[in-house]
């Protein structure tokens, strides 16, 4: 039985689940079902996941899909990940996952697997919720739909796919401008504050069949030109897949089982929450094997090859994602490109609470890890994890 989160807000968070029976395909609709009440206590519960205490998260960071409805799809051939030779260092870096709430991490080079770690009695054939890294799977969509042409122009206006922006500041936002967190539109992404717009956008009231993202941010102001000045915006992300899930006619969910699961060669199912209008939400949560994870890294590097010896996006698109358009100059050699974060000779996935993918192409390495750090941002312990890994890499132990 699926458990759906009717959490509880008394004087702590306090959650109280009922069982309830929730198609999780790609076809149905997972809210079918619901009543508008549940509905809106979904939209509550997940108004509250940034502020779930420290065994929450490690109960249902590995359980969304019992807490939230969402789509799974399944591909039908794994793509084989063979041992490599252990990386000399293996011991301390196991530790160092234990000891810092990594719940599991994986290092593929050559397409071969030199370190599986786990801790917290996380295993191989468990999924956890990856957050933001979600938003290089959808920007990898976003890609695919280009190439087949849902989608005519990255220059073409957001307007054009989604109207009900028309009149609001995003009537002059290009798809380009979501994609690289350039639109100009106000946002606050403070995962610690609760008055943030990341905080407050699953705190509106519910109103039956109204996209509340959309509805969100369509009273927004400007605070910039469009395509002139980066801001970090989930929001926009979930825009992004809704303008995905128009173009294309088919939800993120069921379009990635061709596009990335099958290609890549996923074993596990993916899971891809929804949000109350039964969209996938483009900038978050879903649910993969750690393996998996490392599996669409690899994939990625090696060009997103499709199953018929081409390729599921065109090399000029894949090259502009993971090419900085903006650069950060508080940190030289790291920036930002089409949803994916671009670092000095790599370039990476990343996720709140401890998630992401790291890609260093000259060393044909591929990370991906999962786990549940203290807090949502947490950019020191993913310098003290390269740091780690590096270590590994050199010991002579």
């Amino acid at each position: 039985m699926k458990r759906f989160g009717w959490m509880l807000l008394a004087s702590a968070f306090v959650a109280a689940c009922q069982p309830m029976e929730v198609p999780q395909t790609s076809s149905a609709d997972p809210m079918d079902s619901l009543t508008d009440a549940e509905r809106a206590a979904i939209q509550r519960d997940a108004a509250r996941v940034l502020f779930w205490t420290d065994e929450q998260r490690f109960d249902r960071f590995r359980a969304m899909d019992e807490y939230f409805p969402g789509r799974t799809v399944t591909a039908s051939d794994a793509r084989a990940l063979p041992a490599g030779a252990p990386l000399p260092g293996a011991a301390a870096l196991q530790q160092f996952i234990e000891d810092q709430r990594i719940t599991g991490l994986m290092v593929l080079q050559d397409g071969t697997v030199r370190f599986e770690g786990y801790s917290a009695d996380f295993g191989p054939e468990q999924r956890w919720t990856s957050f933001s890294v979600a938003k290089s799977l959808t920007s990898t969509l976003v890609g695919a739909a280009l190439k087949d042409g849902y989608i005519d122009s990255l220059d073409d206006p957001l307007t054009d796919y989604i109207p009900e922006l028309s009149g609001t500041a995003y009537d002059v936002v290009s798809v380009e401008d979501l994609l690289t967190m350039r639109s100009g539109v106000e946002w606050d992404e403070n995962y610690a504050d609760p008055t943030s717009d990341i905080a407050r956008l699953y705190s509106q009231p519910y109103q039956p069949g109204v996209d509340l993202n959309i509805f969100y941010l369509s009273k927004l102001g400007r605070s910039a030109e469009p395509g002139t000045t980066f801001n970090y915006s989930t929001a926009e992300t979930n825009l992004v897949g809704t303008l995905v899930e128009r173009a294309v006619g088919r939800s993120l969910a069921d379009y990635a089982q061709e596009k990335i699961v099958e290609p890549a060669g996923f074993e596990g199912d993916l899971f891809w929450q929804v949000d109350p209008v039964s969209q996938n939400i483009g900038g978050c949560c879903l649910m993969l094997r750690l393996a998996d994870f490392a599996r669409f890294g690899q994939w990625f590097l090696e060009g997103a090859p499709d199953e018929r010896g081409g390729s599921v996006l065109s090399e000029a698109y894949r090259q502009a994602a993971i090419t900085p358009a903006t650069e950060f100059e508080s940190a030289p050699g790291y920036g930002y490109g089409y949803q994916w974060w671009t670092y000095p000779g790599a370039y990476g996935a990343q996720g709140i609470f401890g998630q992401g993918i790291t890609i260093v192409p000259s060393q044909n390495v591929v990370i991906a890890y999962v786990g549940n750090w203290p807090t949502a941002a947490s950019d020191g312990r993913r310098q003290e994890l390269q740091a780690a890994i590096t270590r590994a890499f050199a010991s002579t132990d």
